[in-house]
């Protein structure tokens, strides 16, 4: 009898010491949304194809239960020719991840550069994917460095802060 509670005690130690541990993991990886517009045909077609790309970029992350985050990529790639748009692509890459005894900051940096980097190469492969079927040479994007982009948001978010502006709070409530 003296051995049960010492095994209870060590297997209660060692299930909070696995509560405690850090844990990521992919749940679900889908394409949330996407959407292809081609306003220029079939004229486009007919032009020599000089276009212009702009293409936005943006991420945004939720809570969607305990340990549980939804984060999404959003890709819009407008093209032009001559002042009309040949095409607008947009993709909604998005993705469930459980994240679970990371500290605060190391949460944000999953929530803000990890997660969309695991993410960004599907939102790009849809775009050139739906460009290609809309019958345009394939628009390939080049890879993002997300780190770079989320340390360089927390850099403004903190000079806006030490500055006294408000856009910054508002900037890291929609970012965590």
């Amino acid at each position: 009898m003296a051995e049960n509670p010492e095994t209870n005690g060590s297997s209660t130690a060692a299930g909070s010491q696995a509560d405690n541990a850090q844990q990521f993991a992919i749940q679900k990886l889908y394409l949330k949304d996407c959407s292809l517009e081609t306003p220029g045909t079939p004229d486009v077609f007919t032009q020599a194809w000089k276009p212009e790309a702009k293409v936005e970029l943006n991420t945004r992350n939720e809570s969607v239960g305990d340990n549980l985050y939804e984060v999404v990529v959003t890709v819009t790639v407008t093209a032009t020719v001559e002042d009309k748009t040949a095409y607008l692509c947009e993709a909604h890459q998005a993705g469930v991840f459980s994240i679970a005894g990371f500290e605060q900051a190391a949460t944000e940096q999953l929530l803000g550069a990890y997660c969309p980097g695991v993410l960004f190469p599907y939102a790009r492969e849809a775009i050139t994917d739906l460009t290609a079927k809309a019958g345009f040479p394939p628009m390939t994007l080049a890879p993002v460095n997300f780190d770079a982009l989320y340390a360089r948001r927390r850099q403004r978010a903190a000079q806006a802060a030490t500055e006294g502006g408000e856009e910054s709070s508002d900037g890291d409530a929609s970012q965590a």
